[in-house]
């Protein structure tokens, strides 16, 4: 049971901590001198994708192999809506985005929604998912019991590994304070996602 746990909290650490756009977005929220803003960010991206390993492991991996035009809509869904969000980082005020008392509750919540759909429609993440769904859940006796487990480190996995990607950021804020510095960060990381979803639309090329 520990080897199965350290091989599932690994392989799930390393596809949660790589970069990604999911990271590169921790990355922006991190760096806005905010808590709550960061934190709703990565618990909902979390538990969006332990979301999706369940919906892989209940059998999600059958319906996408079965049917090429949704595993195409899927992609280019994703995509499309990832580049949308570049263009936004990119184009994003270089003032304060320090939220007002007022708005922070609307603010947390809308950084929370923004975590759970920007997971689901990250291509790497239903990839990474399938593939330990395929190595540590479906193999096994009482694959159930299993990929409940798997769900579990998943979760705990991407809370560390793009919460490691908020603190970054976080890191950063202070040499951020120079509006000339945070258009050209904004900049960087709008071209860094999309750079990672062009890279994964190629590879889903045939």
């Amino acid at each position: 049971m520990i080897f199965s746990l350290l091989a599932m909290g690994s392989f799930a650490l390393a596809g949660a901590i790589t970069p990604g756009p999911v990271n590169v977005l921790a990355l922006a929220y991190g760096s806005t001198r905010t808590v709550a803003r960061p934190l709703a960010f990565v618990l909902g991206a979390s538990l969006s994708y332990a979301l999706v390993v369940l919906l892989m492991g209940l059998g999600a991996q059958y319906v996408l192999a079965g049917n090429a035009v949704l595993v195409s809509v899927t992609q280019w869904t994703g995509a499309i809506y990832l580049l949308w969000l570049a263009w936004k980082i990119a184009s994003a005020p270089v003032s304060s985005m320090q939220a007002a008392r007022g708005d922070s509750r609307i603010h947390f919540w809308q950084a929370f929604g923004r975590g759970l759909l920007v997971q689901v429609l990250n291509p790497k993440a239903w990839l990474v998912a399938l593939s330990g769904v395929g190595l540590f859940a479906l193999p096994q006796e009482n694959a159930r019991v299993e990929l409940w487990l798997f769900c579990g480190v998943s979760l705990f996995a991407c809370i560390m590994g793009v919460g490691s990607w908020a603190a970054l950021g976080s890191t950063l804020a202070n040499w951020l304070e120079s509006p000339q510095r945070k258009r050209h960060f904004h900049r960087a990381l709008a071209c860094t996602l999309a750079i990672t979803v062009v890279g994964m639309i190629f590879q889903a090329l045939p």
